[in-house]
């Protein structure tokens, strides 16, 4: 039997590959099926999705910056249901890689909710819980920038689950390890970092905000050292597996966050630059694995001390 030299394991799922795009930035996958065979993909991160379907924030809410992108969205989606009953079934039908559902909330409630249906969704693989959106109940203060708030989700999520549930954190807090760490103790089986940053872009002749919500959601390849800084800090920190995200943009890249402690990588705003991108990082691993001297990939995860 063949080894398959690039295959990783997360929580006890398998995956042939470490590279993941990640949520936000590839749609349902199905979008993607013409352009490429998905299944040279080791997981797909689904676009988030909340419990009733979102038209998302006003426009403009893209907003360009050198070796990035600001977002503003606001998780438009059609609703958990939907998603169960119609995106997976049909990606599952092309595509036979990790399926990871990405679940937004504004409540606690609306997290167990969406979870437990994600949970009942035998195409889905792994459940990754979003926990940088605003806590309706608590002054909108996000969920992920307190230990407190995401322990809480991460608890409750996991009375309601039985697959392996993820937890997505923000960057924007000033202590990423005791987050990470409460998350575990409350029964996360993983970790996803980073999120994306905030940022503001201002039209100097408008004298406005480029973006309607005058700030978004920082992603590209200008983050990566702080992502890659939190993937190291959160994955020596924890016994849980880590997905590192954040400014992917390349093969080499996607070693360095291994070698920080990532056990899966995934691509985010390079997606939409170049919808090749995750294609390509997969057929050159190879090649950079050969020239670095790395025989599986798994044998580097975390190999920086």
């Amino acid at each position: 039997m063949v080894k398959n030299r690039l295959s990783t394991t997360l929580a006890g799922v398998v995956f042939n590959n470490p590279v993941v795009p990640a949520s936000g930035t590839f749609g349902f996958g199905l979008e993607m099926q013409d352009v490429y065979d998905l299944n040279v993909l080791g997981g797909i991160s689904l676009k988030g999705t909340t419990g009733e379907a979102r038209f998302g924030n006003p426009t403009p809410r893209i907003a360009e910056c050198p070796d990035g992108m600001i977002n503003s969205v606001g998780l438009q989606n059609p609703g958990i249901d939907v998603l169960v009953g119609e995106k997976v079934p049909s990606l599952r039908k092309v595509y036979d890689g990790v399926i990871i559902a990405n679940i937004s909330g504004f409540s606690i409630d609306e997290y167990v909710a969406c979870c437990a249906k994600a949970d009942a969704c035998e195409e889905i693989d792994i459940i990754e819980v979003n926990v940088s959106c605003p806590n309706v109940h608590n002054g909108g203060m996000a969920f992920g920038t307190s230990a407190e708030s995401a322990a809480a989700v991460t608890a409750a999520v996991k009375k309601v689950t039985t697959k392996p549930v993820f937890i997505k954190l923000s960057p924007n807090v000033t202590d990423i390890v005791s987050i990470a760490k409460a998350c575990e103790y409350a029964g996360a089986d993983g970790i996803t970092l980073v999120n994306t940053m905030l940022g503001m872009r201002i039209n100097i002749k408008t004298r406005r905000p480029v973006i309607a919500n005058k700030m978004g959601g920082f992603s590209g390849h200008a983050i990566f050292p702080v992502a890659l800084r939190m993937v190291y800090q959160v994955a020596h920190a924890c016994s849980i597996p880590v997905m590192g995200c954040g400014g992917v943009s390349c093969a080499e890249e996607v070693v360095e966050m291994m070698m920080a402690g990532a056990a899966a990588v995934q691509v985010g705003a390079e997606n939409l630059r170049n919808p090749m991108v995750c294609k390509e990082i997969v057929e050159n691993l190879p090649e950079v694995m050969d020239r670095l001297g790395i025989d599986e990939l798994k044998d580097i995860i975390g190999i920086v001390e």
